[in-house]
């Protein structure tokens, strides 16, 4: 008798109801979105730089250096969705959808490096205040507001579904309650002259930043290291693939897993009940996972042999 099971041909596999390219599907209007955005954020990052050194305030000069983190944030963006099209090849077999989520790493770590910066920076201005003119401050805040939100909005517009796409929204939304924060340091220094207000918002704002840097950081290393999606739990996905498709006796080596935001992947080992229709069995299944979690591949093998179902990668590992 022929062994029937599922092959993992790269040059044109099908899966379930429709067929899954390798090859990201990333629109074009992401590209647009973040480029425009890139422009905005880097040309207003040079004058609110200069706009903090005049004036002389740690307000205005960390919403600077965080608008050039989120400069180099939409760059990377601009450039995972770039290259993320390129199609997958022998080397590469997903492509470079990964690239996205390396990204999103990367935007996370310059953000904790700037927290540390303006925390530093602040403390330093407590012990020793600087003189800050509330005039400047507040035109170049009043700008740096109208530009953060034209980028916010203009973010939107693209798929915030991706870890890029969110990434950069946080480091934007983070400018955003700068200049206001910038905003109202003015204000309290024009009316009363007490200039440890810049410093001490400053201290506020980052502690905002520090966390959704944390929550984008944790996101990004889950998929880095090939964790389970959080919209996924492994028994209960088990059982729904029991109840769905009555051909199985039991499901094994199953591993489901982010090949970049927003897509989930999966494998596992499915043993048949006699007289199984096993000619039909992968591709049922495989509707199931992409209905049910909106997994689009999936490499789905029969265990004919009945070999042993515990994962080797699931064993603990003895030194030898």
């Amino acid at each position: 008798m022929t062994r029937y099971h599922t092959s993992h041909d790269h040059a044109g596999h099908h899966h379930g109801d429709g067929h899954y390219s390798h090859a990201p599907e990333i629109g074009e209007n992401n590209e647009r979105v973040v480029l425009a955005g890139f422009a905005l954020i880097f040309g207003f990052m040079v004058a609110e730089f200069i706009g903090g050194i005049l004036s002389g305030s740690l307000a205005l000069v960390a919403d600077a250096g965080h608008m050039l983190t989120d400069a180099a944030a939409l760059a990377l963006a601009w450039a995972g969705f770039r290259f993320g099209r390129k199609l997958s090849d022998s080397r590469r077999t997903f492509g470079y959808m990964r690239l996205e989520v390396l990204a999103g790493f990367v935007n996370a770590i310059t953000l904790f490096g700037l927290v540390a910066w303006i925390t530093y920076e602040a403390i330093q201005r407590l012990f020793t205040p600087h003189p800050v003119l509330a005039g400047p401050m507040m035109v170049v805040a009043v700008l740096g507001l109208v530009v953060n939100i034209a980028v916010f909005f203009m973010l939107r517009q693209g798929d915030t579904s991706h870890v890029n796409i969110r990434g950069a929204l946080l480091h934007v939304l983070g400018d955003l309650l700068g200049s206001v924060a910038a905003i109202a340091a003015a204000v309290v220094i024009y009316l009363t002259g007490w200039t440890p207000i810049d410093p001490i918002l400053s201290v506020l704002l980052s502690m905002l930043i520090l966390r959704s840097a944390w929550a984008l950081l944790r996101n990004a290393v889950q998929i880095l290291m090939e964790g389970t999606p959080g919209n996924i739990e492994i028994d209960a996905l088990r059982t729904h693939v029991l109840d769905t498709v009555p051909d199985i006796e039991d499901i094994s080596h199953v591993h489901v897993w982010s090949i970049t935001s927003g897509k989930p992947a999966a494998t596992m080992e499915v043993s048949l009940k006699p007289r199984a229709d096993y000619r039909t069995i992968s591709e049922r299944v495989k509707r199931t996972l992409a209905q049910r979690y909106a997994i689009g591949h999936a490499t789905v093998e029969i265990n004919w042999a009945n070999h042993p179902k515990d994962c080797p990668l699931s064993e603990p590992t003895h030194d030898h």
